[in-house]
Protein backbone atom coordinates (compact mmCIF):
# COMPACT_ATOMS: atom_id res chain seq x y z
CA UNK A 1 0.00 0.00 0.00
CA UNK A 2 2.49 2.19 0.67
CA UNK A 3 4.72 1.69 -2.58
CA UNK A 4 1.71 2.26 -4.45
CA UNK A 5 1.20 5.59 -2.89
CA UNK A 6 4.94 6.57 -3.53
CA UNK A 7 4.78 5.13 -7.32
CA UNK A 8 5.03 8.18 -9.82
CA UNK A 9 3.38 6.48 -12.39
CA UNK A 10 0.22 6.42 -9.87
CA UNK A 11 -0.12 9.92 -10.31
CA UNK A 12 -1.55 12.33 -13.88
CA UNK A 13 1.38 14.76 -13.86
CA UNK A 14 -1.10 16.73 -16.53
CA UNK A 15 -3.83 17.01 -13.62
CA UNK A 16 -1.60 19.26 -11.77
CA UNK A 17 -1.15 21.63 -14.40
CA UNK A 18 -3.93 24.04 -15.20
CA UNK A 19 -5.67 23.97 -18.66
CA UNK A 20 -5.11 27.76 -19.01
CA UNK A 21 -1.34 27.88 -18.48
CA UNK A 22 -0.70 27.27 -21.95
CA UNK A 23 -3.12 30.12 -22.94
CA UNK A 24 -1.57 32.59 -20.74
CA UNK A 25 2.03 32.00 -21.41
CA UNK A 26 1.16 33.02 -25.35
CA UNK A 27 0.42 36.58 -24.38
CA UNK A 28 3.04 37.06 -22.34
CA UNK A 29 5.90 35.38 -25.02
CA UNK A 30 4.56 38.02 -27.34
CA UNK A 31 5.05 40.96 -25.04
CA UNK A 32 8.29 39.68 -23.62
CA UNK A 33 9.45 39.63 -27.56
CA UNK A 34 7.82 42.97 -28.63
CA UNK A 35 9.60 44.57 -25.19
CA UNK A 36 12.69 42.95 -26.65
CA UNK A 37 12.37 44.64 -30.20
CA UNK A 38 11.40 48.25 -28.65
CA UNK A 39 14.56 47.51 -26.06
CA UNK A 40 16.78 46.74 -28.99
CA UNK A 41 15.40 49.16 -31.41
CA UNK A 42 18.38 51.92 -32.38
CA UNK A 43 17.43 54.57 -35.13
CA UNK A 44 19.51 54.19 -38.28
CA UNK A 45 22.58 56.48 -38.55
CA UNK A 46 23.04 58.49 -42.26
CA UNK A 47 26.43 57.36 -41.07
CA UNK A 48 27.83 54.37 -42.72
CA UNK A 49 29.49 51.59 -40.82
CA UNK A 50 29.26 48.26 -39.30
CA UNK A 51 25.30 47.73 -37.91
CA UNK A 52 24.76 47.84 -33.88
CA UNK A 53 22.79 44.51 -33.98
CA UNK A 54 22.28 44.26 -30.41
CA UNK A 55 25.98 44.97 -29.44
CA UNK A 56 27.50 42.45 -31.77
CA UNK A 57 28.81 45.14 -34.00
CA UNK A 58 30.76 47.32 -31.20
CA UNK A 59 32.51 43.63 -29.97
CA UNK A 60 33.18 43.04 -33.41
CA UNK A 61 34.71 46.54 -34.75
CA UNK A 62 36.71 46.32 -31.64
CA UNK A 63 38.29 43.46 -32.10
CA UNK A 64 38.77 43.93 -35.63
CA UNK A 65 41.27 46.97 -33.90
CA UNK A 66 42.70 44.90 -31.80
CA UNK A 67 43.80 41.80 -34.11
CA UNK A 68 44.21 44.00 -36.66
CA UNK A 69 45.99 47.22 -35.23
CA UNK A 70 44.20 50.71 -35.86
CA UNK A 71 46.09 51.34 -39.04
CA UNK A 72 45.02 48.23 -41.05
CA UNK A 73 41.98 47.99 -39.48
CA UNK A 74 41.23 52.31 -40.25
CA UNK A 75 41.81 51.42 -44.06
CA UNK A 76 39.69 48.26 -43.93
CA UNK A 77 36.70 50.27 -42.88
CA UNK A 78 37.50 52.67 -44.96
CA UNK A 79 37.77 50.30 -48.12
CA UNK A 80 34.37 48.65 -47.47
CA UNK A 81 32.11 52.01 -46.36
CA UNK A 82 33.99 55.03 -47.56
CA UNK A 83 35.58 58.28 -46.07
CA UNK A 84 33.33 58.55 -43.41
CA UNK A 85 32.48 55.60 -41.21
CA UNK A 86 31.36 54.75 -37.73
CA UNK A 87 32.79 52.12 -35.56
CA UNK A 88 33.30 51.25 -31.73
CA UNK A 89 35.95 51.41 -30.14
CA UNK A 90 36.03 49.81 -26.86
CA UNK A 91 32.18 50.53 -26.64
CA UNK A 92 32.33 54.57 -27.93
CA UNK A 93 31.08 55.15 -31.03
CA UNK A 94 34.39 56.55 -32.99
CA UNK A 95 34.51 58.40 -36.11
CA UNK A 96 37.21 57.79 -38.72
CA UNK A 97 38.13 60.62 -41.05
CA UNK A 98 40.00 60.15 -44.06
CA UNK A 99 40.93 61.06 -47.69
Amino acid sequence: MVLEALNPMHYNISSLVPDTMPVATVPILILMCFLFLIWNHEETSSIPGPGYCMGIGPLISHGRFLWMGVGKACNYYNKTYGEFVRVWISGEETFIISK
